[in-house]
């Protein structure tokens, strides 16, 4: 059996989220605390207790999504699961890259909670509040949504932020853009063309200014090559090398975020399980829709210990 480690993105998180793991396990624990050291701030108490408005800022989703996925990873290392030995990928969706990165040993926990608040501090300060916008066209490929995008554009940015599977593409860019590629989605046949109550319009050209912000950034944090290889978002294909890891991740804030092909990537080197770690089950959930990988989701005390047993 070949395995991925995937780790999710934006989206997953809820109040209340990796509790259980702090409660249960020291080495959860461990992960929490350090994460707080590191932005200098308690953002533990707003994962487990909210305010729900407060976790929603993307500055705070982004770390306090990662730290729920690194302490659930600490708590398999701790009970004896090998990343080098017992999974062959790693992959993350959006800001998920970055757990995977930390998780595969290419960035210290400390410095991808620095990261990641940069990151989402950034994304959400390059574009002012309601200029920009996304949507989730359901029932089109991936072409018919594009040509969707570019004929909405009309001098705008409107381009697909994410490739999450067949029939689930989401677009991104000027708000009044966004709004005509819905309408015009319908008329192409999708089922639904669903607005987002997003703060910004991740993954566009509208971003440029968060990819100069985060270029900065990773220029000056060690980097280590991961012990297994990450398929990357912007490519849907594996690499071990730094330098090519932090030119991906600049052109990630930017570029649309190639889950399907990662996908089919996978099963192509022969993946055939994959284990979603952390926050929700979005990830394992969009892997049912493709053939020969299955996927699981781990985020509490429960799930680890069912997947122990089974591996």
């Amino acid at each position: 059996m070949t395995r991925a480690l995937v780790f999710p993105g934006q989206g997953s998180q809820t109040v209340g989220m990796g509790k259980a793991l702090y409660d249960a396990h020291p080495a959860a624990k461990a992960v929490f605390d350090e994460v707080d050291e590191a932005l200098g701030e308690t953002l533990s108490a707003v994962i487990f207790d909210g305010p729900d408005d407060a976790l929603m800022m993307t500055a705070n989703t982004q770390p306090a999504l990662m730290a729920v996925s690194l302490a659930a990873f600490a708590v398999l290392k701790d009970k004896g699961f090998d990343l080098a030995s017992q999974a062959s990928y790693v992959a993350g969706h959006s800001l998920g890259e970055y757990s995977a990165l930390a998780a595969a040993g290419t960035f210290s926990i400390g410095d991808t909670a620095r990261l990641l608040r940069i990151r989402g501090s950034a994304m959400q300060d390059a574009v002012g509040v309601g200029e920009g916008g996304m949507a989730a066209l359901l029932g089109l490929d991936w072409d018919t949504a594009a040509s969707v995008a570019a004929d909405a554009a009309q001098g705008d940015v409107c381009t697909p932020a994410n490739d999450n599977a067949d029939g689930q593409v989401v677009i991104s860019g000027t708000k009044a853009a966004v709004e005509r590629a819905a309408d015009l989605a319908k008329e192409r046949g999708a089922k639904r063309a669903i607005m987002l109550p997003v703060s910004a319009p991740f993954h566009c050209a509208l971003m440029q200014p968060a990819a100069d912000v985060m270029a900065d950034a990773l220029a000056t944090v060690a980097m280590n090559a991961p012990v297994v290889p990450l398929i990357a978002n912007v490519t849907a294909a594996a690499t071990s090398d730094p330098d090519e890891i932090r030119a991906q991740l600049v052109a990630q804030v930017t570029g649309t975020v190639r889950w399907r092909e990662t996908m089919i990537n996978m099963v192509a080197l022969g993946v055939t399980d994959l284990v979603e770690v952390g926050a929700g089950k979005v990830l394992s959930g969009l892997a049912r829709r493709v053939d020969g990988i299955e996927g699981r989701a781990i985020g509490t005390p429960d799930d680890i210990e069912a997947f122990l047993a089974s591996v």
